[in-house]
C-alpha cells in the first residue's frame, strides 16, 4: 500500500518536473522583416507598434498562423508566424558592451556595441560568453549578461 502511494506521488510530480524543465528552455528567433505587433492573434486585433527586422523575440505560444512573443522590452504581443526567421540574433542590453576577440576580459577589443544594437548569434553560449557577428562582418565574444535573446 505504501509503495502505491509513493508511486502515485511520483507520477503526480512528473508533470510539474516536466513543466519546470520546459519553462527553463526558451525558444528565440529573429524577425525576417519589420513586423506589426498586435494585442490579439488576428489582423482585427489592435496594432500596437512595429518591431524592426532582425530583432530577437522569444516564442511563447503558437496558434495557427500567429505567434505570441516576448519582445526585448518584455511585452507579450502577437505577430504573424511568417515574419519569423531561422536566423538567430541577440540585442545588447548593457549601456555599452565590449566585444572581445576571445572569450576573456583580458582579450583585445574587437569592437564596442551600444545598447539596443542587434548582433547575429555566431555560436552557442559557453562559459558566460557568446560569439556574435556585427552586420559589417566583424565578430567577437560578448558576456551573456550583456545581451538578450539567448
Amino acid at each position: 500500500m505504501k509503495m502505491r502511494r509513493l508511486a502515485a506521488a511520483a507520477l503526480l510530480g512528473l508533470p510539474l518536473a516536466l513543466a519546470a524543465a520546459v519553462a527553463g528552455a526558451s525558444d528565440f528567433r529573429s524577425l525576417a522583416e519589420p513586423a506589426i505587433l498586435y494585442d490579439a492573434p488576428s489582423k482585427q486585433g489592435k496594432p500596437l507598434f512595429v518591431i524592426q527586422r532582425y530583432t530577437p523575440v522569444e516564442l511563447v505560444v503558437s496558434i495557427d498562423r500567429w505567434v505570441k512573443v516576448r519582445e526585448p522590452a518584455g511585452s507579450l504581443l502577437w505577430l504573424e508566424r511568417r515574419q519569423l526567421a531561422e536566423k538567430r540574433t541577440v540585442i545588447i542590453t548593457a549601456a555599452r558592451a565590449d566585444i572581445r576577440q576571445k572569450p576573456d576580459t583580458g582579450s583585445p577589443l574587437a569592437f564596442e556595441a551600444a545598447k539596443d544594437v542587434v548582433l547575429e548569434l555566431a555560436d552557442k553560449p559557453a562559459d558566460g560568453w557568446v560569439k556574435v557577428r556585427h552586420r559589417d562582418g566583424v565578430s567577437g565574444f560578448v558576456r551573456v549578461n550583456q545581451v538578450w535573446g539567448l
